[in-house]
């Protein structure tokens, strides 16, 4: 790992009234960093508030938390990647684990979403994770891999290279249960050993974050795992002051 990647899910939360309240106290505490990368996904609708309070500070990212797969139609409600694109987005949560549990999203789903993200010039971010009965059952490498296999199946071996990885065990969003940095780095290195027997030496460049009821009480310790590229910080991340100390972790 080069650089510690953190990134905030405000899933449906902070409008553009409250995006831009949020922005000016983010920003106003924290400074430049070569050392890391930020990457804010807001809703939709806040995309081009948030990009319009980073027209100065190229150093952070902005993403769009989900897209649909046809380039354009009628699809009424939907997001489609050029248009993420156009609006200034430069990646796209996919697979999220409120996308596959609660709307229903499937493993073949997910990989057209990756494949037009990759085809629109979009940087994917693809969720893998189990849950809770899967886990105690014993299931989860085989859940994690065949959402990451699943995933990864309409794009070239070089699209993979480009690509990021979060692992979010399911029975941790939300909860307040958080995977310990062991379990953490255990389930890391799984997806790392599959994306190398994937794509080879590509592998080496896939950031693999983890995502799950992260705070900035134990961002550091996750942070030090090993394996652990970054944080993909839901909840936590929707206090300006509180993402920030997660941000400078």
């Amino acid at each position: 790992m080069q650089r510690p990647i953190l990134a905030a899910n405000w899933k449906m939360n902070h409008g553009p009234s409250d995006a831009r309240a949020f922005m000016r106290t983010f920003l106003a505490h924290y400074a430049r960093r070569q050392d890391r990368q930020v990457i804010l996904f807001p809703p939709a609708v806040t995309v081009t508030t948030v990009l319009a309070a980073l027209k100065d500070r190229p150093d952070i990212q902005v993403g769009v938390q989900n897209i649909y797969w046809e380039d354009k139609g009628a699809f009424t409600g939907e997001l489609s990647a050029p248009m993420a694109r156009d609006a200034g987005a430069t990646l796209a949560l996919i697979g999220h684990s409120e996308r596959r549990h609660v709307f229903g999203e499937t493993d073949a789903e997910t990989a057209r979403k990756v494949a037009a993200a990759v085809r629109a010039g979009l940087i994917p971010m693809l969720c893998v994770g189990e849950k809770l009965d899967e886990r105690e059952s014993g299931q989860t490498e085989a859940v994690v891999l065949r959402q990451l296999r699943a995933g990864i199946a309409e794009v070239e071996p070089h699209a993979v290279g480009g690509m990021l990885i979060a692992y979010e065990p399911v029975w941790a969003i939300g909860t307040g249960k958080t995977a310990t940095p062991a379990d953490a780095s255990a389930v890391h290195a799984v997806i790392a050993d599959a994306l190398r027997s994937q794509v080879g030496e590509r592998a080496r460049s896939v950031p693999i974050l983890y995502g799950g009821s992260v705070n900035r009480g134990n961002a550091t310790a996750l942070l030090s795992a090993d394996g652990v590229d970054g944080l993909l910080v839901g909840g936590a991340s929707l206090d300006a002051e509180g993402w920030t100390s997660i941000a400078r972790a």
